[in-house]
């Protein structure tokens, strides 16, 4: 990548940025959202959160009753992962207000790769 290219993404992601906190959604909407992906994996929600951290950009972890969530970008994507009796289940949900950070197929190859 040249440096003249490097320069423009790093200004876009600065510009993207900006304007995505301002259309954020916010955690109880983006939790009720209807799922994107509803999976269930025999991989434990410790190890999936691990592969999706080192996979992904900008993600923030917190941990509630059990389940693990991952919030992507600006709150742009929800992943919960819930530990089940074989594994575990995979939930991963999109706010309305996209913000450009992690594009769709992109998020679907992840998820597919460390839940396998």
């Amino acid at each position: 990548m040249t440096l003249h290219r490097l320069s423009l993404v790093v200004a876009c992601v600065g510009a993207a940025g900006a304007l995505a906190a301002c259309g954020s959604t916010s955690g109880p909407e983006l939790r009720a959202s209807k799922p994107v992906i509803y999976v269930s994996s025999a991989r434990a929600a410790s190890d999936i959160s691990t592969c999706l951290q080192r996979m992904l950009p900008s993600v923030q972890v917190t941990r509630d009753q059990g389940s693990t969530e991952l919030m992507l970008g600006s709150n742009a994507w929800l992943v919960t992962l819930t530990p089940s009796g074989y594994g575990s289940i995979v939930k991963v949900q999109q706010s309305t207000s996209d913000d450009g950070g992690v594009p769709e197929p992109q998020l679907r190859f992840d998820v597919a790769r460390c839940t396998v």
